[in-house]
Formats: C-alpha cells, sequence, structure tokens
C-alpha cells in the first residue's frame, strides 16, 4: 500500500517536473517601450495582437512580456534595462522607442537632442547584447497622420527614424520601418488629411489598425530573422 503511494507521488513530482520543463523551454521575447507598449497588452493592442497570430500558426514556444511604460524615452530605457528586462533573461527583445525623445519637445518642453538618443539607444543595445539577447528595432511611427510630412514634428521625427536604421545597418540588426509603414499606409488611406483616427486614437497611440499594421511588421521579422 505505501509503496504504491510513494510510486504515486513519484509519477505526479515526475509530471510537474516536465511541466515545468516544458514551459521553461520557451522563447522570452520582452517588449521595451513607452505608453505605446505599455498598451500592447490590452484587448486589441499589438502585443495581444501578435499573440493571437502566433496562435494561430500554431507556434506555442514564446512568452510574450510586456515592458512598456508610458512617458518612457531613451534615457529611461537605459537606466531601467537591467531590473525589468535582463533580469527576465530574454531571448528577444523588441525596442520601440523614440515618440517621446520628440514629442516631449512640444507637451513638456523636454526633449532627447539626436547625440544623446544616439548614445543612449546605442548603449542599451550594448547591455541587451551583452545579456545575449538577440535585439529587434522599431523606428518610431507617427506625431500626428496628416500627409506629405505637414505634421509639426515630422522632421525630427524622420531624424530619429533614421538613427535607428542607420544603428541596425551598423550593428546588422533586424529593424522594424514602422515610420515608412506608418507613412504608406497614411499615404494610401488618410484622403481627408486628418491629424487622427487612420492608425491612431490622438495622433500618436494606436488605434485597431495600428496595433494590427505594428503586430504584422514584428511578425515578418521574426518569421525571416528569429524563427
Amino acid at each position: 500500500m505505501y509503496s504504491k503511494l510513494i510510486l504515486l507521488f513519484i509519477f505526479f513530482g515526475l509530471l510537474i517536473l516536465l511541466s515545468s520543463f516544458r514551459k521553461d523551454k520557451r522563447k522570452k521575447m520582452i517588449f521595451f517601450g513607452d505608453s505605446i507598449t505599455a498598451a500592447g497588452t490590452g484587448r486589441t493592442g499589438y502585443i495581444t495582437v501578435l499573440k493571437n497570430m502566433l496562435q494561430k500558426e500554431g507556434i506555442d514556444n514564446y512568452k510574450l512580456v510586456n515592458a512598456g511604460v508610458s512617458g518612457n524615452k531613451a534615457h529611461d530605457l537605459y537606466l531601467r534595462v537591467e531590473e525589468d528586462v535582463i533580469h527576465q533573461s530574454p531571448d528577444i527583445v523588441v525596442l520601440f522607442i523614440g515618440v517621446n525623445d520628440v514629442w516631449h519637445k512640444k507637451t513638456h518642453g523636454t526633449d532627447t537632442d539626436a547625440d544623446q538618443f544616439e548614445k543612449l539607444y546605442r548603449s542599451t543595445i550594448r547591455k541587451l547584447q551583452a545579456a545575449n539577447a538577440k535585439v529587434v528595432l522599431c523606428t518610431p511611427a507617427v506625431i500626428g497622420e496628416k500627409n506629405n510630412n505637414n505634421n509639426e514634428q515630422d522632421e525630427d521625427l524622420n531624424e530619429y527614424a533614421a538613427i535607428i536604421k542607420n544603428i541596425g545597418n551598423d550593428l546588422q540588426l533586424p529593424v522594424c520601418d514602422l515610420r515608412m509603414l506608418f507613412q504608406n499606409y497614411i499615404r494610401e488611406y488618410n484622403t481627408d488629411d486628418a491629424n487622427s483616427g487612420i492608425l491612431t486614437t490622438d495622433g500618436v497611440h494606436l488605434n485597431d489598425a495600428g496595433n494590427r499594421l505594428v503586430a504584422e511588421a514584428i511578425w515578418e521579422k521574426m518569421k525571416v530573422v528569429l524563427l
């Protein structure tokens, strides 16, 4: 009787261990950014959309983790990368920052100058790579949705997107060029030249269509580079 109970305990113990081992085998993908990412695990957020896309493809070996904080800029990510990202031992980190570094110049009277942005961005990448994480870069998308660079801060946003693309080229890292994707989409569908409502709710934060566009762009990079 006792021997049977012992065998049952051993059996269930092995099942628990095997279950834990299976979970630990999943690759951890962390999304590191600002309020756009913080909202990404909402019902229609881009991380949720991506998770649903993976499930439909029958891919269950990725754990998607949200590390977005509202209001963050490049400096904030640099300061919290160890605690909020590296300590979680990620396999992949999607770095999505830059909007506030430009936008806050207008809304808060503060910004990150281009040289400092590049230094902070590169330093954050170095920390992630030292922790053996693969890094995917995303350019900032929009601050206003008017066509033909008619938004007030388009020139600066183009500069910061170019910095990220140059870093990606220099370090041979995959880049989701959301800036280009959003501009192309807006050029086609924003026939009334509205400031928002095409891919965003307010010119910056994503609506359902914007979330899907971001999720699809990241998925394309995962398929080509990471899987």
